[in-house]
């Protein structure tokens, strides 16, 4: 397949129409219209390439979503790994770098003191994780991970590795989250006001367009698929535009260069093989039915949970005065938090939202503060 020119999808030229026509139909819908992009990559592309201003002066509300796996894992788990990482002698614990930086009640992780002969160490990718375990088997290595669809896989087939390679000394601590459930559950809540969906394009790549089908059908809103160039977002906003103006709503895909309708079989297999969905709690939303996913009976010699017995349902409530939480569900824009830019920052955050990468407050603190924003 030939790779696409990347350089099309960001070309002020190609894009600038689009915007015109994103502004002329807006124009005709109720004002504001307000469409959550479900994922935090999406919400850093708007900011970083200017696009959110320019979407809200035609009069459409952007609102983040809970599409942070770092944004929505509740402090339980940070603190299970804190306690774990303290108390459990000859221990490596390797994690993305944002995962040890949330604040919790204990502190962040990255502040913790190891217990005698342990270490915090920070990777790129599960399988680095592994290769510790199989070059130190004196120890013990526990992966701790935060993710969606997207990365669920790679930690999936690196247990896989484990087993095959009957490494016994690791196991995975995973918050491991499935993003369709929690868009049935804000809808359900009855308290996001949403006209539309711009849908993550990397979980859509494994899980498909058909994942999002019960939206349209049940609940009657528009959809789309998007990449996360400034040409991907806007179509797929476009396409969210026609579908509210003729009334019929769908999932389209905007995004077809990657995205299938059926997703990636072959990733939803391993995911599968290794794990089963379970209830979960998530930061602001509480626990979701089916939003989870836990090691099935075959492989739970790799749970770090059980080996260790964490218990990461102990604590969901933020730092005192956080918002966090309503910012996941689209009931608050970050600057609207008392704390935003006041005593919550990237170098002091207060919570999740400020330290990933794809937290809404963090990219509304780098991006929107900026002067002279960038623009496509």
């Amino acid at each position: 397949m030939k790779t696409p020119d990347i350089k099309a999808f960001r070309d002020r030229a190609s894009i600038e129409p689009v915007l015109r026509e994103i502004a002329r139909r807006a124009s005709r819908l109720p004002s504001p219209f307000r469409i959550m992009e479900v994922c935090g990559t999406h919400t850093m592309a708007l900011h970083k390439y200017g696009l959110a201003r320019q979407l809200a002066e035609t009069g459409l509300d952007m609102i983040s979503g809970p599409g942070c796996p770092v944004c929505i894992t509740p402090d339980g788990y940070h603190e299970a790994a804190v306690k774990l990482l303290t108390e459990t002698e000859n221990l490596v614990l390797a994690s993305f770098g944002d995962m040890t930086r949330v604040p919790t009640r204990v502190g962040p992780i990255r502040n913790a003191v190891p217990a005698r002969g342990s270490q915090l160490r920070i990777v790129y990718s599960p399988a680095e994780a592994l290769e510790e375990a199989r070059g130190h088997p004196e120890k013990e290595v526990v992966f701790y991970g935060a993710g969606f669809e997207t990365t669920i896989p790679a930690i999936a087939r690196t247990v896989e590795a484990a087993g095959e390679t009957k490494t016994a000394n690791f196991s995975v601590l995973g918050a491991l989250w499935l993003i369709p459930p929690p868009l049935r559950a804000l809808l359900e809540s009855g308290k996001t006001a949403v006209q539309g969906f711009l849908y993550p394009g990397h979980v859509s790549a494994v899980i498909g367009t058909r994942a999002y089908d019960f939206i349209p059908k049940t609940y009657g809103l528009p959809g789309a698929v998007a990449g996360f160039e400034p040409g991907d977002i806007v179509l797929g906003i476009l396409s969210v535009l026609d579908q509210a103006a003729s009334g019929r709503p769908v999932v389209a895909n905007a995004y077809g260069r990657v995205v299938r309708d059926e997703g990636n079989p072959r990733a939803l297999e391993i995911m599968d093989r290794i794990f089963e969905p379970c209830d979960a709690l998530w930061r602001g939303l509480g626990e979701i039915p089916g939003s989870g996913l836990r090691f099935r009976k075959a492989w739970i010699a790799y749970d770090a949970e059980r080996k260790f017995r964490l218990d990461v349902r102990s604590s969901a409530d933020d730092v005192a005065g956080c918002r966090c939480g309503d910012v996941l569900r689209g009931l608050l824009s970050p600057p609207q938090c008392p704390l935003f830019g006041v005593s919550c920052s990237p170098d002091s955050p207060k919570g999740p939202c400020m330290v990933s990468y794809e937290g809404a407050c963090l990219v509304h603190f780098k991006f929107a503060r900026r002067k002279g924003t960038p623009h496509v």
